[in-house]
């Protein structure tokens, strides 16, 4: 008999990769059985922010896959292919940070929707604003 697996499914650019990236991975994986991690491409990273990422979606990529606790990756083209990936990753839970609490309400019905709260002083702004700052 096969155990049913619970299948986590969460989205980030995940660049400059620090403590709370890491935070809010381990906590999304510890809801379910499986990890799977949509890493936004460059194209969409410019298309949302208006940037390219200091680190290339390669580095990004390689970086979240090298976690133990990660179990598939892959690179999201499209924020509008958000139910596409839930169906084909066939998640029961989607995790984003707090930042996005009720913009994925659309997605119940299909699968638990989880806002994880955000690493307190950490983000990928205020490290490239510290660096600024420091040169």
């Amino acid at each position: 008999m096969q155990l049913n697996r619970k299948r986590v499914l969460t989205f980030g650019t995940f660049d400059l990769f620090h403590f709370g990236h890491l935070k809010l991975l381990e906590r999304a994986a510890k809801l379910g059985d499986e990890l799977f991690v949509g890493i936004s491409s460059d194209k969409l990273n410019f298309l949302k922010k208006n940037r390219f990422p200091i680190m290339n979606e390669y580095e990004r990529a390689h970086i979240v896959a090298s976690l133990k606790f990660v179990n598939s990756i892959f690179l999201e083209e499209s924020l509008d292919l958000k139910k596409t990936y839930l169906l084909r990753y066939e998640a029961d839970i989607l995790v984003m940070g707090d930042d996005w609490t009720g913009k994925f309400d659309e997605f119940k019905e299909l699968c638990e929707v989880v806002y994880l709260p955000r690493t307190r002083d950490i983000s990928t702004s205020e490290l490239l604003q510290r660096i600024k700052n420091d040169f």
